[in-house]
């Protein structure tokens, strides 16, 4: 399984085109939101300034991107193209193959949680303690294998023409929705009570609260944990029917 894990992340490395979209677009896209922003002015509602507020967005989103977009188009082209049929018939376990996908997903997710870390620290002088971007790195990267076992359930679901619409819907309306490009109190009342049960509005409050040197909101927790058992569940079931269906 090893061997299988390298080779995954030799592979992840080499596809340009997914690490710009992973590493280096959540980067942009905090320049372009907050690079111009006051660093004095507040986010209304949760006492952090934009830069901060938007670097746990994007840091969030760049990991977002990386296991969820990684994962669920890769796994349906190689059912398609009989490559995971092939590792069946090794002494690989079935389990194997999907902790080497989720495994290299979670390696290129935190470069692109620290590149957005580095650039608004000198780009923005965010300043945080020690402890903090530990944690939140930690948070961020812990809290990214939710959408890697999502990631894996779509890509066991969807067949090789359809897993990447699938997958673009389910990963820009988690992002907007869950509050990872804007603030959630911009949205109207009744989208706002929507957002506060989504895994990615979770995600995201768990590195605004060490931003705010609290514990995060018991709900939170519930709603991260509730959502991978979903995930890894119904992930673990689609393997098991697709191993049938061989």
């Amino acid at each position: 399984m090893n061997s299988l894990i390298r080779l995954e992340i030799v592979r992840a490395l080499r596809n340009r085109k997914f690490l710009f979209f992973s590493v280096i677009y959540p980067s942009a896209l905090f320049l372009l939101i907050a690079g111009s922003a006051d660093s004095t002015t507040e986010v209304g509602g949760t006492g952090l300034t934009l830069p901060t507020f938007f670097m746990v967005s994007m840091a969030s989103f760049g990991a977002l991107t990386a296991v969820l977009m990684g994962n669920g188009e890769q796994i349906a082209k190689e059912r398609e193209s009989g490559w995971v049929r092939q590792l069946r018939l090794t002494t690989l376990p079935g389990r194997g193959y999907v902790l080497a996908k989720t495994a290299s997903a979670a390696v290129i997710s935190l470069p692109s949680i620290v590149i957005v870390f580095v650039v608004a620290a000198t780009v923005k002088d965010v300043r945080l303690d020690a402890w903090q971007w530990f944690a939140l790195t930690g948070a961020i990267w812990a809290g990214s294998l939710v959408f890697a076992a999502l990631g894996v359930a779509i890509g066991y679901l969807a067949s090789g023409d359809a897993v990447r619409p699938i997958t673009m819907i389910v990963y820009f309306g988690l992002s907007m929705l869950g509050g990872l490009w804007m603030p959630t109190t911009t949205f109207p009342e009744w989208l706002q009570d929507i957002a506060r049960w989504l895994p990615t509005h979770a995600y995201a409050a768990l590195g605004q609260a060490i931003e705010q040197s609290r514990a995060p909101h018991a709900q939170d927790l519930a709603i991260l944990a509730v959502s991978f058992v979903l995930f890894t569940g119904g992930a673990a079931w689609l393997y098991r029917k697709d191993t049938l269906k061989a």
